[in-house]
Formats: structure tokens, sequence, C-alpha cells
């Protein structure tokens, strides 16, 4: 019986050390003094050199499987990863942990209005409402943020563009990631993604080097932690667990984040952060979960 429930944990034990992860990105990218160019360049460089070896060994063969549509579409979900990390790491210098994090996390609600508009998917009530209180959560933290500073709000903005990138970026890998494993279709991304950045950087004419080691420490924990540590212990729980259960479980990165924030950089929640945030995350579970099932599971619990 111990063995059975260790074993049926295992899952949600690495669950929780995925959101720990996760949530250590925003904080990784403060403790860092490069340019946002800079630091997101080095982290995926670095994540690429990590999975190399492996993909090398055992999944070089599936590029062959690519045809030139995939390619382009690869390419196109690289450059908007790329860009997602340069918009998020500079929100990160205009506002606070908690607010950016927050806002990234819109990514299920615009997937939602994505596929809408180019694949004309039906809108269900459920989704229209879970879209709209996610809406007056944002709307509320953007408020309190410039009350606080224009730059706070800048940095809001900056976020939800971001948001708005990943989200591209999903929905261009789709149709690839159906065809290639999940490691040559990381890897075909990252390689994308990393010598887009190279290019930006070099356009902006910022430095590859030298810097302190502390911050080659962070490019290579943001490497090895947010980037392969914890989405690689999301892709695995999916073997136990619903996609549902990870996309709930992802909402608690702002809350990781912002306890962090507070621990490490003293960044104080204000009231409308906190509300805001919360209305956010609300307004994504409604949009993550089915209702009718979890209405059967409370009347169940009740009967």
């Amino acid at each position: 019986m111990l063995n059975k429930t260790t074993k049926s944990m295992k899952p949600y034990l690495a669950i929780i050390i995925g959101v720990i992860s996760v949530s250590l990105s925003a904080i990784f990218v403060k403790l860092a003094s490069a340019e946002s160019g800079v630091i997101a360049f080095y982290r995926m460089l670095f994540s690429v050199l990590i999975m190399s070896p492996l993909f090398l060994i055992k999944y070089r063969h599936e590029l062959k499987l690519l045809e030139k549509r995939e390619w382009l579409f690869s390419s196109i979900a690289g450059i908007f990863l790329a860009f997602h990390f340069i918009l998020w790491f500079e929100s990160l210098n205009y506002t606070s942990v908690a607010s950016s994090t927050v806002l990234v996390t819109l990514q299920p609600l615009f997937a939602f209005i994505g596929t809408y508009i180019f694949f004309k998917e039906r809108a269900s009530f459920q989704s229209i409402v879970a879209v709209s209180v996610a809406l007056v959560g944002s709307l509320l933290i953007g408020w309190g943020d410039f009350r606080t500073s224009g730059t706070a709000l800048y940095g809001d903005i900056l976020a939800l563009i971001a948001c708005a990138l990943i989200t591209g970026y999903l929905l261009f890998g789709q149709a690839v990631r159906n065809r290639l494993s999940l490691m040559t279709y990381t890897m075909v991304v990252y390689s994308v993604s990393t010598i887009c950045l190279f290019i930006y950087v070099l356009c902006m004419g910022q430095s590859f080097g030298p810097y302190e080691k502390t911050d080659w420490f962070w490019f290579v924990m943001l490497a090895i932690v947010p980037n392969l540590l914890g989405h690689t212990l999301f892709n695995w729980s999916l073997k136990w667990v619903s996609t549902n259960t990870i996309s709930i479980a992802i909402l608690f990165e702002p809350v990781g984040a912002a306890i962090l924030a507070l621990f490490i950089f003293n960044e104080k929640l204000m009231v409308s952060q906190v509300v805001g945030g919360s209305i956010i995350m609300v307004g994504i579970a409604m949009f993550v979960t089915d209702i009718k099932k979890v209405k059967s599971f409370f009347e169940k619990s009740i009967a």
C-alpha cells in the first residue's frame, strides 16, 4: 500500500518541483547583470549545448522527416520564442516579478483568441467568461502599476506582448510537434531561437562578454532549471496526469515567483497585484478545466 501511494505521488512531486523550477526563471534573470538579449541568448545556447549529445546520438535521424513547410514553421516558432524571452526579460527591468509573471501566464487565453481568429474555432460561453474575467484582472494590475509609475505599466505591456509571442510560438509549433519527438522538436526550435538571439545581440551592439562569474552561473542555471528541468518534469508527468492538471499547476508559477521576489528583492505586493493576479488565475482556471466534470465531482462528493 505504501509503495502504491508513493508511486502515485511521484508525478505530483515532479509537478511541484517543476513549478518551483519555472518560478525561478524571473529570479535568475533579475540576478544577472547582462542585458535582456544577452541573457536570453545564453539561456538558449546553453540549453542547446546540454541537449546536443543526447540529440546527436538518438534523434538526429528525425531531422529527415521535416518538410519545407515544417522547417518554415519551426523557424517562425523559434523567432517568436526568442523575442518572447527578450521582451519578457526586458519587462522585468520596469515592472515587478509578480506583475510580469502573472501577465505572461495569460498564454492559454491568448491561444484561445489565436485559434478563434486563425482557425475559426467556436468559442463556448465558459471560454468567453474566462477571457473576460482574466481581462478584468489584467486591467486591475495595469491600473495599479500605472498609479505607482508609468514605467511599471510599460513593463506590463512588454509582458503582455511577450505572452502573445509565446502563444504564436506554440501555435506555429503545433503542426510540427505531431510528427517529431519532443527532443527533436525542442532542439530545432531552440537552435533557431539561439541563432536569432545571436543576430539580435550583434545588431543591437550588445556585448557577449566578458561577464562576472556569477552572471555565467545564472546563464547556466536559466538553461538547466526552468528550461530543461521544469518543462521536462511537466512532460514526464503527462504520462500519469492530465494536461489540465499541468495547466492548473503552472498557474502557481507567479505565486512562487512573487514569494521568492519578496524574500530576495524585497518586492512587496500591492493590493491591486494580489487581487488582479487572483482574478487572472481564476479566469485561466475556468478556461483550462471542464466545469461539468468539476460539478459532477462535487455532486458525487456531497452524495
